[in-house]
């Protein structure tokens, strides 16, 4: 009789801990770097705050949600290897939009300072 090997709880849940864990180290450290660029405000851009030291937690982030993604598939019935197809080019593609975005949303914040981002104002 053949048996289903038994679901990756542990990938699961290793993997939302890997991605909020690295969450909060990216949110500390672009809160860091952005309160450091208004208070000296160098010639550097805000654009450049997007560092190793920013990418190394954003990177954690990509791994915790792959791992993630590919264990809640596998816990759904899904094979090992169509999991890792469907989650790998999902969470790289949704890793480039959300980089992207951030550098764009550092741009208008160092045109236009915080009132650029106020979207309560616009009305």
């Amino acid at each position: 009789m053949y048996y289903l090997a038994d679901p990756p709880y542990f990938l699961f849940l290793a993997g939302l801990f890997i991605g909020m864990t690295s969450g909060a180290a990216f949110s500390g450290t672009l809160k860091q770097s952005v309160q450091f660029w208004s208070k000296h405000r160098t010639s550097e851009n805000l654009a450049a705050v997007r560092s190793f030291k920013l990418f190394f937690p954003f990177l954690g982030i990509c791994i915790g949600i792959g791992l993630f993604l590919t264990a809640g598939l596998q816990i759904f019935g899904f094979p090992p290897e169509l999991s890792y197809t469907i989650s790998l080019p999902l969470t790289l593609f949704t890793a480039a939009l959300v980089w992207g975005q951030l550098g764009k949303i550092l741009l208008q914040l160092e045109r236009g300072g915080s009132q650029a981002l106020d979207l309560d104002s616009l009305g």
